[in-house]
């Protein structure tokens, strides 16, 4: 999938992309909110308005906007096209080439409000949820400020929206539609109606003492609020858990997780998630992941749970997956490790344990040697250091390219027949409703061409060179009858990373569901490892 002529952020930082590649941006505020006024604005601006808007201080208002679009004119116009018009009397921005987040966002989310496609829905909602223009704020201009606020509240209502038509959807599944719930009380919490529900949707996914704790919160919330009827909320604490199916999964509760937005290097937005208390522990994105459905899987929930109930986990969605942006033209490996770094710096984390699981481990390690100083301790399981494009046999190699073509043609059809190829890899004596869960987790959390060209991307990893610059302590797990990633991988990686510990899981499974017998021994390891 190319990337666009130009593509302007303007959710979260702005940010300007030519090509695929970073523009660096003038330091001017003004300027850069000039830009964002233009892009929003379509038509001519006459620039006695400009100059009225954005320099009522100045006494050459005129000179500082012809100065302000002679920066903007080398960050947006190129030889292919001139994209800032001026004349004597009006500035305009053409767009004819030029892609914008937001009013993709907002396209994005008319389309899934027709269609009714509730992953859809939630996608959208939770990237609608970043901070609009929240780096362009003017106080000393009201005009822009009134604009700026003006299109922060269209985002708001659009994902209001969303969320309201997600809670229909999500009937049935009331710890999914909980989570959401919680989102809406956020952003309306004056709405008598979302607070009823969010109490009633708790009490019915069995999380009795959330809801409890929520009736008292919203009770105090609606105080005051006219024609507020709280008799509701006692109510909605008095429904009854519901079983969604008969599967185990559904019996689970979800831990309640904030999400988050940062960006890669390349202005790639990236979705990362921070569950539980205590220190920090952070977990690398490996392939695949989506951060909502993750919570609500059997082949993830026992995992994260056992994380969460002594630390604060911080997990991201990779570029193309689950939360994070789906249009991205680049999946090299140096991206994957940029996107962790932003991570990291987003959630200001200075020293943690890291760790990785499956193609994760080679990001973990490579972010290891990047920054000594941050990693305390390093966890890998199930991983290489070595991709099967650049490690492989020539017979491996075949199968894997094999794979990649058929996940190419086949990924997100209703027959997931080509997909348990892939659960028979990851894990093949997972029981049936662990399997049923990790095809659907695959054809949820990414498109066809991005599900291909991640595997593909996969296969170009090799980090061999950086195992002895490995500083902190470190715990290789893997399992004997690994079909996924073969056992001579891990040991490899203990042997090459000084001083590394190696544990060898008696489990045929590369992912082990939580009644594998391998997965208690798995999760002490890790648990007295990380109490050391």
């Amino acid at each position: 999938m190319g990337a666009p002529p130009l593509a302007i952020d303007l959710v979260g930082p702005i940010a300007v992309r030519r090509n695929g590649e970073p523009v660096t941006l003038p330091q001017s505020k003004k300027t850069r909110a000039l830009l964002a006024f233009l892009v929003l604005n379509r038509g001519p601006q006459r620039r006695e308005r400009l100059c009225e808007i954005f320099w009522q201080v100045p006494d050459d208002p005129r000179g500082s906007l012809r100065w302000a679009l002679s920066k903007l004119r080398g960050v947006v116009n190129d030889d292919a096209a001139e994209r800032i018009k001026a004349d004597r009397e009006y500035v305009s921005f053409d767009d004819a080439d030029v892609s914008v987040d937001l009013a993709k966002l907002h396209e994005a989310a008319e389309r899934a409000l027709r269609t009714g496609d509730a992953d859809e829905i939630e996608r959208v909602a939770a990237a609608l949820g970043g901070d609009l223009m929240g780096d362009l704020a003017l106080s000393d201009q009201p005009d822009f400020e009134q604009f700026r606020l003006g299109e922060r509240e269209k985002a708001r209502a659009a994902r209001v929206a969303l969320l309201r038509a997600l809670e229909g959807k999500l009937v049935s599944d009331h710890a999914r539609r909980a989570n959401r719930l919680y989102e809406l009380v956020e952003i309306e919490p004056y709405d008598v109606d979302a607070h009823v529900s969010l109490v009633a949707a708790l009490a019915q996914a069995g999380r009795k003492t959330e809801a409890e704790r929520q009736k008292a919160l919203s009770e105090k919330a609606l105080q005051g609020v006219e024609g507020a009827d709280l008799s509701r909320l006692n109510m909605a604490l008095s429904a009854k858990p519901v079983q969604k199916t008969s599967s185990s999964a559904s019996q689970l509760a979800v831990i309640r997780q904030n999400v988050r937005f940062c960006r890669g290097k390349d202005g790639v937005r990236i979705a990362y998630a921070t569950a539980g208390a205590g220190s920090p522990v952070v977990k690398a994105a490996n392939w695949l992941n989506h951060l909502e459905y993750d919570w609500e899987s059997p082949v993830w929930t026992h995992v994260f749970r056992s994380l969460t109930e002594r630390t604060k986990l911080v997990r991201y969605d990779a570029r193309g997956n689950g939360l994070s942006d789906w249009d991205v033209s680049d999946f090299s490996f140096e991206h994957h490790v940029d996107d962790l770094e932003a991570v990291v710096e987003a959630a200001k984390l200075e020293r943690f344990p890291l760790i990785g699981i499956s193609g994760g481990c080679a990001t973990c390690i490579a972010y290891a040697v990047r920054h000594p100083e941050k990693v305390s301790k390093l966890v890998l399981v199930g991983g290489y250091a070595r991709g099967w494009r650049a490690g492989g046999t020539d017979e491996r190699i075949k199968q894997n390219e094999a794979m990649v073509t058929l996940t190419r043609g086949g990924w997100g059809q209703d027959n997931p027949a080509f997909r348990q190829l892939f659960t028979s890899l990851f894990m093949p004596d997972a029981p049936p409703v662990n399997q049923h869960w990790f095809n659907e987790l695959q054809r949820k959390t990414t498109s066809p061409e991005n599900a291909a060209d991640l595997l593909s991307a996969l296969g170009d990893v090799d980090v061999t060179d950086r195992l002895q610059e490995v500083q902190a302590p470190t715990l290789v797990i893997h399992a004997r009858g690994d079909l996924r990633v073969p056992l001579s991988a891990g040991r490899d990686l203990a042997a090459s990373i000084p001083d590394a510990r190696f544990l060898m899981l008696e489990t045929n499974n590369h992912l082990m569901p939580e009644n594998d017998p391998a997965w208690p021994v798995c999760r002490d390891a890790i648990d007295a490892f990380l109490g050391e």
